[in-house]
């Protein structure tokens, strides 16, 4: 008796596991557990900063690994899936921010790099990184890249006002 008791609620638990997860699969709800679930990056893509780089995906995702490679604030990398062509990276060893750089192959050998996260300091942060580190290969602008620039540019000047406004009120009392 007890060992039926003992199998009915496993089996329960077991639905009701299955049943919370919506759409999720189990894998993906597996990795949100362990903590390197990279669907809050997908459902983030379209708020990502988009920039095409006249390179072949092969070479772009090789040359946006080694600039992810370089500096003293390293990103760590947590995921990495072909399928998706996609790079998951946490800001830093000691920040565990999640950022997502997706690589889509556009015509003419060029490569569309979108950068998204959950944060905006985040996503500009690693977009600069990258986008700066490719300038050498003369991105090609389709609109896209010069939003993703103005928008750092713009976020750049509120933090610039915003110390100013600082120093003002502190200045003035």
């Amino acid at each position: 008796m007890k060992r039926n008791m003992r199998f009915i609620l496993v089996a329960i638990c077991c639905l009701l596991a299955a049943v919370l997860s919506g759409c999720a699969t189990i894998k993906e709800v597996g990795k949100g557990f362990a903590g390197v679930s990279t669907q809050v990056l997908e459902d983030k893509r379209k708020d990502a900063l988009k920039q095409s780089f006249a390179l072949g995906y092969e070479s772009c995702y090789n040359k946006v690994k080694d600039i992810l490679g370089r500096g003293a604030n390293r990103p760590c990398i947590y995921a990495e899936d072909s399928k998706k062509k996609m790079i998951a990276i946490y800001l830093s060893s000691t920040d565990t921010t999640p950022v997502g750089i997706f690589f889509t192959e556009e015509a003419g050998g060029k490569t569309l790099i979108e950068i998204s996260s959950p944060s905006i300091y985040a996503k500009e942060e690693i977009a600069n990184r990258i986008f700066n580190g490719l300038a050498s290969n003369k991105p090609q602008g389709d609109g896209l890249a010069s939003n993703s620039q103005s928008h750092s540019q713009s976020h750049s000047q509120s933090q610039e006002e915003k110390k100013t406004d600082v120093k003002e009120k502190v200045g003035n009392q």
